[in-house]
């Protein structure tokens, strides 16, 4: 064998890892066909059934199409009036749970003390505190305290509790990016803090607020378990609903999944199209200076 050839560099053989590739990307594929159908079944016969004139919650038997099922969910009166309530709710849960989040985001970023673990924790475990111990502690302090029934109020009042810890991580998120040489500039040049936070902070975290503002309602319309041990002898829609579970679905069930798809999805659709056009204002900005 001459040098030339001991030399030579062997040549790697690529059938074998092309098969393995093969392989890893058929279980791979296999694996997101299954994700997507368990995850899209459900509402794909949800949506169909909804349209389905047979008074029955699914797709079989077929009695051909309708539009009766959406005409009555106007027509009940305690879907209606459940659906009122929670929008209520969800308006009170706002006005609490994003200043609530601000001032915890605040305390936190700018909170320089060994102590600042501890109140972390204390502010994050209404997160991890299951729904049906906050419903049920919030109804009896403020009845057994205040002399305050379960309603309404208490069930805002319970929402916000652990709604308030996701506004504050998001608000918190978006501080830590922030640059503070602007909040310090402007108080060397005699700004207050509270002028501070309205004409710097607030402006800046301004896209979060709404967005945590958004999570915030979508939270509190479709809450369960904390709402349904804390509304006492009233009742949201999503209570409403959960009540009716117990003797049949009914397709007007359906009916009302597939009003909130439509809504989620339109809302998702605007939401992105705003996005996308503030990003293309952004950058067009640095261009035209």
């Amino acid at each position: 064998m001459t040098t030339a050839e001991t030399l030579r560099p062997a040549t790697p053989v690529a059938g074998g890892s092309r098969t393995r590739r093969d392989w890893s990307d058929a279980v791979l594929n296999v694996y997101l066909l299954f994700f997507f159908a368990v995850l899209f079944a459900p509402l794909i016969i949800m949506v169909v059934a909804a349209f389905n004139d047979y008074p029955s919650p699914s797709i079989a038997p077929w009695r051909g199409f309708t539009l009766r099922w959406f005409a009555a969910v106007p027509q009940d009166a305690r879907i209606v009036r459940g659906l009122w309530h929670s929008l209520l709710i969800a308006s009170g849960v706002i006005a609490i749970a994003i200043p609530l989040g601000l001032s915890g985001a605040l305390l936190l970023s700018r909170l320089q003390s060994r102590a600042s673990g501890i109140l972390y924790t204390a502010l994050v475990s209404p997160v991890m505190t299951p729904g049906i111990v906050l419903g049920i502690t919030t109804m009896v302090f403020w009845r057994d305290v205040f002399g305050v029934e379960a309603g309404l109020f208490t069930a805002m009042i319970a929402q916000a509790s652990f709604i308030a810890s996701y506004c504050m991580l998001l608000l918190m998120a978006r501080l830590s990016r922030q640059d503070r040489t602007l909040e310090d500039a402007a108080a060397d040049l005699g700004a207050t803090p509270f002028y501070t936070l309205r004409r710097i902070t607030l402006p800046f975290l301004a896209p979060t607020i709404a967005t945590a503002a958004v999570i915030a309602f979508l939270q509190s319309i479709e809450n369960y378990p904390t709402t349904f041990f804390s509304i006492g002898s009233s009742w949201t829609l999503v209570t409403e609903i959960g009540s009716r579970m117990r003797f049949g679905l009914s397709p007007m069930i359906n009916a009302i999944g597939v009003i909130f798809i439509v809504v989620t999805v339109a809302s998702a659709l605007v939401w992105a199209a705003l996005r996308a056009r503030e990003s293309r204002a952004t950058v067009r900005t640095p261009a035209r200076s």
